[in-house]
């Protein structure tokens, strides 16, 4: 008879946000596969779960899929969880699921927090379509990259960012987006010093470098999509750079605005993402 694979999801940062089935869950099975185990041995300290732990992270998928497949295969069954949160959301675990779907294992979420959801319902950002695009490059030239081929989606794009890189992935999304661009900063979800803040693109960076706080913990980014009239760019990207080539930025913006009854803004917005594209091409 086969086991079961349980996906648990573990609190984001607050324990209270443990849930009930979480624990009887971690309590019940024959293996917790954490990716952590130092980490995970503090949230199930807390809750008094004694079930034994096995490491499961990227540096030893490979080999410790196999070794739990055949657990699972003999009966056992097996809870995996992440360092917090919902295990597989920037997590290991997917060679994991997959294999046991091949073997035909069952798997079931045991849900709860999840630090993308919890950012995007109080984020004030359209939610009804989204993309969780995780960590963003961490390089410069591959975030800039990276951040280009997102710039005409028009629904909510959600990043992942590592407190030492959120004010250069700031200042490089307000010259692909534009500094117009909506944006909510969710920082320390569910924890003491939590912050949610939403402003525009360049006005959410200088808050940002201003306050050094907002440069420590774990940090969401969630950014309004295109909007209608910046998605329809490539209809004058062509002549918009020509412009800009007689005439300054500002005023090459302001001519074709005037033409196209649009905001002065956003075409020059647009017009330093193009002439940002063509220096790292």
């Amino acid at each position: 008879m086969m086991g079961k694979l349980y996906l648990v999801s573990t609190p984001i940062g607050n324990l209270s946000d443990m849930t009930e089935r979480a624990i009887t869950t971690l309590k019940s099975v024959d293996i917790i596969a954490c990716e952590d185990t130092r980490t995970s041995a503090k949230l199930l300290k807390h809750f008094n779960i004694t079930t034994p732990t096995s490491a499961y992270h990227e540096h030893n998928a490979d080999a410790q899929t196999q070794r739990l497949i055949e657990k699972l295969s003999t009966g056992q069954s097996i809870a995996l969880i992440s360092d917090a949160g919902t295990p597989l959301i920037s997590d290991p675990g997917y060679r994991l699921v997959k294999a046991a779907h091949e073997h035909g294992i069952d798997v079931t979420p045991i849900v709860g927090a999840c630090a993308v959801i919890a950012a995007l319902s109080a984020a004030g950002l359209p939610s009804d379509r989204f993309t969780f695009a995780g960590f963003l490059p961490a390089k410069s030239h591959g975030r800039l990259k990276a951040l280009e081929s997102w710039c005409d989606r028009t629904e909510t794009l959600i990043f992942y960012e590592a407190p030492h890189r959120i004010v250069e992935s700031l200042s490089d999304m307000v010259s692909v987006f534009g500094a117009n661009r909506e944006a909510t900063l969710c920082r320390e979800l569910t924890k003491t010093f939590e912050t949610i803040k939403k402003l525009p693109l360049g006005e959410l960076l200088q808050f940002v470098q201003n306050d050094s706080n907002q440069q420590k913990g774990e940090i969401v980014l969630v950014v309004a999509g295109c909007d209608d009239a910046a998605h329809q760019s490539t209809d004058y990207d062509q002549w918009l750079l020509a412009i800009a080539k007689e005439l300054p930025p500002k005023k090459a913006a302001g001519v074709v605005a005037d033409v196209l009854n649009l905001k002065k803004s956003d075409i020059y917005d647009r017009l330093l993402t193009l002439q940002n594209q063509q220096k790292s091409v």
